[in-house]
Parts: C-alpha cells; sequence; structure tokens
C-alpha cells in the first residue's frame, strides 16, 4: 500500500499544508538559534532535544537536505 502524494490532493488547503509545516520547522530552527535554546522534536516515539550549535552547524543546508543528524548520546 503507497501513501498518496499530499501534492496531489484535491482540497486545496490540504495542498498548502505541507509548505507551511515547512516554514513553521525553518522558523522553528531559526528561533532555536537565535536564542540558543534546544529544538525538541519527536522522532521515532522518543523526544529529542537538538542544541543550538549543532543547528548552527547545519544552518547553512537547505531543510530538505538535513532534517535531522542530531544523535543523542543519552539513552
Amino acid at each position: 500500500m503507497s501513501t498518496p502524494d499530499i501534492a496531489e490532493a484535491k482540497d486545496e488547503v490540504l495542498r498548502a499544508s505541507f509548505a507551511a509545516l515547512q516554514r513553521a520547522s525553518l522558523l522553528a530552527r531559526e528561533t532555536a538559534i537565535l536564542t540558543g535554546t534546544n529544538l525538541v522534536l519527536f522522532k521515532d516515539g522518543r523526544l529529542l532535544r537538538i542544541p543550538a550549535h549543532e543547528l548552527r552547524s547545519q544552518s547553512s543546508v537547505s531543510i530538505h537536505e538535513a532534517p535531522c543528524t542530531y544523535s543523542p548520546s543519552e539513552p
């Protein structure tokens, strides 16, 4: 079973939602960098905290190229 592409959705708002989520993600990353705080994500059933210094090292890369490369050292 394949997941349908959201870009092919009949609802115009649904089609636009993916771009809105991408913009929100970029803004959250920028805010975390500017304030020196962690970016908190929920991934694979776990909360991840990505430190601002890790985000700074990724800041020159597009969100499409490096969505989340940080791996926490704690269990």
